[in-house]
């Protein structure tokens, strides 16, 4: 796992807990590269059953399997406006974040759960 040092975990009004920056980050600036633990597609349907469930990303090609980021990767909340993307690494196994535009200190890293999709719903608003 790589980071650069200026992010970190704190309290966010968004949902619980956030990734925020204390410095200034340059658009396109590579954030983080995080690991995955990959769910094979025969054990996907197992995880809908789990607190897992809100953290788990389609995986591959295809999307038929599934993964957990760890580091800050499952940290980031979502925003349809974000200002940085994760970007899949199907051969290093890893999801790499990257600044979209300029991030103010203190400002908040966030992400768009529908990732090209744009601004469709998600999981957590439809249980409201």
């Amino acid at each position: 796992m790589q980071r650069i040092p200026t992010i970190y975990v704190a309290q966010s009004e968004i949902h619980g807990r956030g990734v925020f920056t204390f410095d200034h980050i340059p658009e396109g600036a590579l954030l983080e590269i995080c690991p995955v633990i990959i769910i094979p597609e025969s054990e996907v349907d197992t995880i809908h059953d789990t607190v897992l469930h809100d953290y788990y990303y389609y995986w591959g090609e295809d999307e038929k399997e599934a993964c957990i980021v760890l580091g800050f990767g499952s940290i980031f909340n979502h925003s349809s406006s974000p200002n940085a993307q994760c970007v899949p690494d199907y051969e290093g196994r890893t999801f790499n974040y990257y600044a979209l535009r300029d991030i103010r200190p203190g400002e908040e890293i966030k992400v768009n759960y529908n990732g090209d999709e744009g601004k469709g719903s998600l999981w957590f608003e439809e249980r409201k």
